[in-house]
């Protein structure tokens, strides 16, 4: 296989699941504040830290009201983290590796991008936003069953889901790190409920609650949620399962050692780590230090393969 053609199809792969992950936490969080009493909202603002895309944003709008936020992270072609921007990207490695990919796939990473450019308004109104992100949601889980049930399961195969699971832990790191900022530790006795409902945000952003319920059998409670969503071993979504993942990719691969000493480096760390024990500062620097290491396998895996 040409580098070129694995480099395509690895970043296919992490344009789908960075457009679903977006479409993920903008529902989420439009639910989050219907539920929230309005003094202790914590707004949109959040939402543009967890995508990393602050500086960009702010350069380009005076505050992060609702309106602002949705359209920069589902249509603003001046981001190019945006849902929009994403299925472009996906789009384009798709089209340049047709031959590669099964033609219904090549078709619905098109078409998923069409219905995205024409019905992205959609997003901007609370009453129509959740239909338009659950079809994004549901196109690319279609595009993930029929690469699963209909691709030849070889290298181009463990490349794509070697990008869909690194895009993965990625970006569950970025939404366990800030939005357990904004979980205002030292809430009024009668308002530490509300805590309970901010955890369950987390979760929900990542489809992890009832897999939480029914595996953790206890009320929502952050050591719990910590440990559900970094170390466990079971769950898609959790850091270390998508980190596992990755390993079962490249161990598939041809001279995997460089990349794959850099993701042992990484699991090594999950798996010793308590971050239920951690204060906030040491749980930031903590994902920080995990963030590192994914990118440096990222880079590992350009330098061996691409």
């Amino acid at each position: 296989m040409l580098s070129r053609v694995a480099n395509d199809l690895y970043w296919m792969a992490r344009y789908i699941e960075r457009a679903e992950n977006t479409a993920r936490l903008i529902n989420v969080n439009t639910h989050l504040l219907l539920d929230l009493p309005r003094h202790i909202r914590p707004g949109w603002e959040p939402i543009i830290d967890i995508t990393g895309s602050r500086p960009l944003f702010f350069a380009q709008h005076q505050e992060a009201d609702e309106r602002s936020v949705v359209r920069f992270l589902v249509a603003s072609p001046a981001n190019p983290g945006s849902l929009l921007s994403s299925l472009y990207a996906a789009r384009e490695n798709a089209r340049t590796t047709r031959e590669f990919i099964p033609r219904e796939v090549w078709e619905q990473v098109n078409q998923l991008y069409l219905f995205a450019r024409e019905e992205s308004g959609l997003a901007l109104v609370q009453r129509t936003r959740y239909d338009f992100l659950s079809g994004i949601i549901r196109g690319v889980q279609t595009i993930t069953g029929m690469l699963s049930g209909a691709m030849m399961h070889d290298e181009g195969y463990d490349f794509m889901r070697l990008g869909r699971n690194l895009e993965r832990a990625d970006m569950t790191t970025r939404i366990v790190d800030v939005r357990s900022v904004t979980l205002l530790p030292e809430l009024h006795e009668d308002l530490t409920p509300f805590e309970n409902i901010q955890w369950m945000s987390v979760l929900k952003s990542l489809t992890a609650y009832q897999m939480y319920r029914r595996t953790m059998q206890v009320r929502v409670r952050r050591p719990d949620v910590l440990r559900f969503l970094l170390q466990e071993r079971c769950f898609p979504r959790s850091f270390y399962h998508a980190v596992s993942e990755a390993e079962s990719c490249l161990r598939q691969l041809p001279r995997p050692a460089v990349p794959l000493g850099a993701l042992h480096d990484v699991q090594d760390q999950v798996r010793a780590a308590k971050p239920d024990l951690l204060l906030q500062d040491e749980l930031h620097r903590f994902i920080d230090d995990l963030q590192l290491g994914l990118i440096r396998v990222n880079e590992a895996v350009a330098a061996t393969y691409f």
